[in-house]
């Protein structure tokens, strides 16, 4: 079973880390929430490119799409 640690708990186990450990946390969650980013966003160009590839969208220029956003 995994124990869940509330915000509060958290924040106060990494303010007793040494300072090199905390910018280290920091790097690391700053990485994972990066590549979490990417994924997102290929997982997003995959499924525009196949509803383009089924004809459920089409392309347009930057001009069209703003007046789309526009109106």
């Amino acid at each position: 079973m995994t124990q869940r640690i509330r915000f509060d708990e958290l924040l106060e186990a990494v303010e007793n880390l040494p300072d090199d450990a905390q910018a280290e946390l920091v790097a690391v969650i700053r990485h994972r929430l990066a590549e979490r980013g990417r994924e997102r966003i290929a997982k997003e160009v995959r499924q525009a490119r196949k509803e383009f590839g089924e004809g459920k969208c089409s392309a347009t220029t930057p001009d069209d799409l703003m007046r789309e956003i526009e109106s």
